[in-house]
């Protein structure tokens, strides 16, 4: 019966010993996660006059099977064009601009009179002190030429943060393309635009490959 006795306090104190040490596991983790949470807060509050963030897989690609149409304005100072844009597109039209949206991306097009032809210096004197004031956030501009069917065209690219979503209240870091287009005294700009990081280079080639005068 001794022994019997001597067994069960044996059991007992290798039970204790192995109920502490998983609760000593248990307090560690817990430690570990709140210390986590604790930097992910701090990571994703952010100043106001920052940038909205990069989206590291951001919902903005345009699909592979998406079709386009030919666009031609009918009216304004200027209509013997025309451009392919995405089909099924929503579609606003103010004056001589008009755009094409569909969730994070967008296509405007804008035909004015003009005297002369743009060129780098110009869009970088004139356009670009524009931007600043009108994109929120606007920074990194970069002006070329560029050759397309339709002829030189001047590309300025730039960044800046997209108007807040009614709905959910987010705002987007976008990347822009602007294309400057010249004939007989008018001009065609096409602006390309959609978030940071989204793969819409073939789509955009499309659509200011395809810019035709009539």
């Amino acid at each position: 019966m001794a022994r019997v006795r001597t067994f069960g306090v044996v059991g007992l104190v290798l039970a204790a010993a192995v109920t502490a040490g998983c609760s000593g596991a248990t307090s560690g983790s817990g430690s570990s996660s709140g210390s986590g949470a604790a930097s992910t807060g701090g990571t994703s509050g952010g100043s106001g006059s920052s940038p909205a963030p990069t989206e590291s897989n951001p919902p903005g690609d345009i699909p592979d099977n998406q079709a386009f149409v030919a666009y031609q304005p009918s009216g304004g100072a200027f209509t013997a064009f025309t451009v392919k844009v995405p089909e099924g597109w929503a579609r606003t039209s103010q004056g001589g601009t008009t755009v094409f949206t569909d969730k994070l991306n967008r296509v405007q097009i804008s035909a004015t009179a003009a005297s002369t032809t743009p060129t780098t210096g110009s869009v970088t004197r004139q356009v670009v002190p524009q931007l600043r004031v009108q994109v929120p956030k606007f920074t990194s501009p970069k002006v070329s030429t560029v050759t397309r069917k339709a002829g030189t065209a001047v590309l300025l690219t730039y960044q800046g943060d997209s108007a807040r979503d009614q709905v959910t209240g987010k705002v987007v870091r976008d990347a822009f393309e602007r294309y400057a287009f010249y004939r007989q005294g008018h001009e065609v700009d096409l602006t390309l635009s959609g978030p940071v990081n989204a793969d819409n280079v073939d789509p955009w080639r499309i659509v200011s490959d395809s810019l035709a005068w009539k």
